[in-house]
């Protein structure tokens, strides 16, 4: 188990993508804090985590804001006693607008939720990993919408674009501390929300991508798995 002995947040891990990390992490031995909103997702990947011999707890919160970025890394340190990883994966896949529609408020919620999230987690987690005495691993979700536009989806990409240039400089600053930042961009994956649109439009998306398939979630769990253990210890 290449994570045994590590404590993981995993923000965004009710659903899609995060949830696959969540329970790759805990399968690995980790022992993880499953982080979503407040709609009653959070407990029942806790209790799936639970149900296979992982260890996990769950806090409810939105993390465009500091104190509740605070409570979720309260309730880890708390439970766990220290922190190792750091999974910001919470966000929101805004509701196409084109940009001549589209509001302050859309705007404002978009970068709140993708971008400043990441910010306040990353903050928090510095320095934990700081006054534990160095070391430590933040990996980020972004997106191919931050290097190729999506239409109609100005406020998303430029929250993803935001990620992969906050991921560069932070790797910089906190490197002497021996703390890797990182982030993984997925591509055409296949989480929940793209079922209702059937099997065609499944097989549409995979015809962009070289290898013939979509992606699923497990796909980029796989990724940051990988970046989260030592064998990534020089990325």
């Amino acid at each position: 188990m290449v994570l045994e002995g590590k404590v993981a947040v995993v923000t965004g891990s009710s659903s899609g993508i995060g949830r696959a990390v969540a329970g790759r992490f805990a399968a690995e031995g980790a022992r993880v804090t499953v982080c979503g909103l407040p709609d009653g997702r959070v407990q029942p990947v806790v209790d799936e985590i639970k149900a296979a011999g992982g260890e996990a707890i769950g806090v409810e919160a939105d993390l465009g804001y500091a104190e509740e970025v605070d409570r979720v890394f309260a309730s880890t340190l708390e439970s766990f006693g220290r922190l190792d990883v750091l999974v910001n994966n919470a966000g929101w896949a805004s509701p196409i607008a084109h940009f001549l529609e589209l509001d302050e408020e859309h705007w404002d919620k978009v970068i709140r939720t993708n971008l400043k999230s990441v910010y306040l987690c990353t903050s928090r987690a510095a320095r934990i990993f700081v006054d534990q005495g160095g070391g430590g691993c933040v990996i980020s979700t972004t997106s191919f919408g931050a290097e190729k536009a999506h239409r109609m989806m100005a406020a998303y990409d430029a929250t993803k674009g935001g990620i992969n240039a906050f991921t560069r400089t932070v790797a910089i600053d906190l490197g002497p501390f021996g703390i890797r930042v990182n982030a993984v961009g997925p591509g055409a994956i296949h989480t929940p929300e793209f079922e209702a649109q059937g099997p065609e439009a499944k097989r549409k998306r995979a015809e962009t991508v070289p290898l013939g398939r979509v992606g699923y979630p497990e796909d980029v769990a796989g990724a940051m798995t990988f970046l989260a253990s030592a064998d990534a210890s020089y990325l």
